[in-house]
């Protein structure tokens, strides 16, 4: 692969997937949270009028905060970000031969920095994800032994 198609078959479609991602989580946490802050200002307004939507409201902000923390949207969100932020700083400085780019065949050397950045995002990803699921698997537990 040629330095012409390496950037724009991996380094810009990268740049763009890890943009595109950072988006998503960025909306999708500022819109869970948006309802976790609505939900909770809701139930004083509600509280003397019915029980029911009071306890709707509680179990719907639990939930929001399960997911939130479940699916890592702030985390991925800035992980993504300062990826693609990363990616984006090594092509420039690869483009206009700045250093570590400044002396003659430094594709090899371009290349290897693009994909342990790649690497790097993926390894932090598995583990936000292991550490996510043994949280909650923790507090499953911890629940489950305090009701019996």
């Amino acid at each position: 692969m040629n330095e012409e198609s390496y950037l724009s078959e991996r380094v810009e479609n990268q740049i763009d997937w890890y943009g595109r991602k950072s988006q998503k989580a960025q909306r999708c946490f500022k819109r869970l949270c948006g309802f976790e802050i609505v939900s909770a200002a809701a139930i004083p307004l509600i509280a003397g009028f019915a029980q029911v939507p009071v306890g709707v409201l509680g179990s719907s902000i639990t939930i929001t905060s399960v997911i939130i923390g479940l699916n890592q949207y702030q985390e991925n969100w800035t992980e993504y970000r300062s990826t693609c932020e990363s990616l984006r700083h090594e092509k420039f400085l690869f483009l206009t031969k700045a250093e570590p780019y400044h002396e003659e065949n430094t594709f090899h050397l371009f290349v290897q920095r693009i994909e342990n950045l790649i690497s790097k995002e993926n390894s932090a990803c598995s583990q936000y994800t292991q550490a996510s699921i043994q949280k909650t698997q923790t507090s499953t537990e911890g629940k489950a032994g305090s009701i019996s």
